[in-house]
């Protein structure tokens, strides 16, 4: 496994899409923008749910499955790649917005 390897951005979309969808949450439930969130401790949640689910994500690698291993039509390798590069646009977009406009998104 290497950074050029399937892992780190299988990773890394996973946790931006965690991170897209938690922080819009929080931001729709108790009006709070993304820089306010991280500086109520939501760096903390950040930092544990980055190990849970990259130590979650490598499990298969260590077991020799391959990203593929289970799709099918609807659930694919692909889609996921995917999504995660839309969240982790997403997250960055959601963080300038925030910043340049001085507030939450909605």
């Amino acid at each position: 496994m290497s950074f050029a390897g399937p892992a780190p951005e299988r990773i890394n979309g996973r946790l931006a899409m965690i991170g897209f969808v938690s922080a819009m949450a929080v931001e729709i439930t108790k009006g709070q923008d993304l820089f306010t969130q991280i500086g109520n401790g939501g760096y903390q949640w950040f930092l544990w749910t980055s190990i849970l689910f990259s130590m979650a994500s490598l499990v298969p690698f260590i077991k020799g499955v391959g990203p593929g291993a289970k799709s099918n039509r609807f659930w694919n390798a692909d889609a996921e790649v995917w999504n995660g590069r839309a969240a982790m646009i997403g997250l960055v977009a959601l963080a300038a917005t925030e910043f340049l406009k001085g507030g939450t998104l909605v």
